[in-house]
């Protein structure tokens, strides 16, 4: 294998979940060439990763209209075709994966065992030994499927000196200290039924601060800094907030020396487990055995509800649907992680 192509274009957490199959490509071919196509969000996380000789990025608003599509799709195809490539890896399994795949013109071309959209008629889907397993697994059985040895599972992930020093600055202008053990609430997350409740992560907040740990709240967007502002309301002692002040990168760091790190099924939280960190996950409408903490699916806290893996991104009966997982479930798990 002299070039492959990997199409793993979104969202974060679903990059990040990827990020194992470029090492076991690199591991199996080290001299092969790899090329990685990906949208603007998740571009910063994939620039670190030391297995991934090429980015090419996918613009998908500027694709959206008539006008733009007949602007971009030229110069676009022109820079993906470029190299001529031995395989390419459909991880994303959507039609405009598929299209990036189509036009890529691999001579082998494989894709996970759950394409939609008929990206199945581009690549080969696999249907591996991990297809009802873990999502992180089901896409190493693509990279297994192209002759990967995968002996072990690493999430390759190199910060640059830069992002370290500026996320010790941010810490310390929001009144944190590196130095002091602190832990890490991811608040936000794209749907609105991954969240767990406001009110509850201030109690925790205090519970944090109670033993000595400092809890620090982490996101990006208007609607983590409403949810941030409400937590300190709340709380006994407001967290150090840092909604909004960090990149992907800076994030990486501060949540790769945290003690522990809590949220949703979200980019952040599943970036924590790939790194190592000690996680607990609160989950409704998606399932641990696919979408839990990599490594510690035994730190996933499941809503105690019959619709629970109901896979939408709203309530359809309207319910809070994280609110059952009581502060009490959280503090007995992250105390046995403490």
């Amino acid at each position: 294998m002299k070039n492959i192509l990997v199409v793993k274009l979104s969202a974060i957490g679903d990059v990040i979940h990827a990020l194992p199959v470029s090492h076991a490509i690199k591991e199996t071919f080290p001299e092969a060439h790899l090329t990685w196509v990906v949208e603007p969000p998740a571009y910063g996380l994939l620039e670190a990763n030391p297995c991934i000789d090429e980015l090419l990025v996918f613009k998908k608003k500027e694709f959206r209209t008539l006008q733009g599509f007949l602007k971009n799709f030229s110069p676009f195809r022109r820079l993906l075709q470029q190299r001529h490539y031995d395989a390419s890896l459909d991880l994303q399994g959507l039609f405009k994966s598929a299209a990036v795949i189509y036009f890529g013109k691999a001579d082998l071309r494989l894709g996970t065992c759950n394409m939609r959209e008929f990206s199945d008629h581009v690549s080969r889907p696999v249907v591996g030994p991990n297809a009802q397993g873990h999502i992180v697994e089901r896409y190493l059985d693509v990279a297994r499927a192209l002759g990967c040895r995968v002996e072990r599972v690493v999430f390759p992930l190199e910060i640059p000196q830069r992002d370290v020093d500026i996320a010790r600055k941010l810490m310390a202008q929001a009144g944190g200290r590196m130095e002091t053990p602190y832990a890490v609430l991811v608040v936000g997350a794209n749907w609105p039924n991954k969240r767990w409740p406001a009110k509850y992560y201030a109690e925790i907040g205090d519970w944090l601060y109670d033993r000595g740990i400092v809890p620090v709240i982490v996101g990006g967007g208007a609607v983590e800094g409403q949810i941030a502002a409400e937590i300190s309301a709340l709380a006994e002692i407001p967290p150090v907030n840092l909604v909004g002040r960090t990149s992907l990168l800076q994030l990486a760091f501060l949540v790769q020396r945290a003690c522990v790190v809590l949220g949703g099924d979200t980019g952040p939280v599943h970036l924590a487990a790939g790194l190592g960190t000690k996680t607990v996950m609160v989950m409704g409408p998606t399932d641990a055995n696919r979408n839990g903490p990599y490594g510690q699916l035994e730190n996933a806290l499941e809503v105690d509800r019959p619709c629970r893996y109901c896979w939408k991104r709203a309530c359809p009966k309207g319910f809070d649907c994280l609110e059952n997982i009581s502060v009490r479930r959280v503090e007995e798990k992250l105390g046995a992680l403490l």
